[in-house]
């Protein structure tokens, strides 16, 4: 049983910033990519970055220069570290896990940056 949990999440000011985790738990095939999403009131779920094993990283346009992914393999970890945080950053962000045993989500942690 494959368990993905996110934590981090908070209330920030204005260029702020948060650290969320993602901790993965259960029988995982190593090589996976690891990724966060977010979902705004009313909106679609967006991807915001996404980990590789090579490692490769990406990162929507938005958040390009502010947030930064990093993995620790050896605990199953993801992070997303968000610096110079806007209103229009605020939404449940959710971890995803993608291996070849399919994609698992987290139920998300909210972050609320007020305007």
């Amino acid at each position: 049983q494959v368990q993905v949990v996110e934590s981090g999440g908070g209330l920030v000011q204005p260029g702020g910033s948060l650290r969320l985790s993602c901790a993965v738990s259960g029988s995982i095939f190593p090589s996976n990519t690891m990724a966060w999403y977010r979902q705004a009131p009313g909106k679609q779920r967006e991807l915001v970055a996404s980990s590789t094993t090579t490692p490769t990283t990406n990162y929507a346009d938005s958040v390009k220069g502010r947030f930064t992914i990093s993995r620790d393999n050896s605990k199953n970890t993801v992070y997303l570290q968000m610096n110079s945080l806007k209103s229009e950053d605020t939404a449940v962000y959710y971890c995803l896990i993608r291996s070849v045993g399919g994609d698992y989500w987290g139920q998300g942690t909210q972050v609320t940056v007020p305007s």
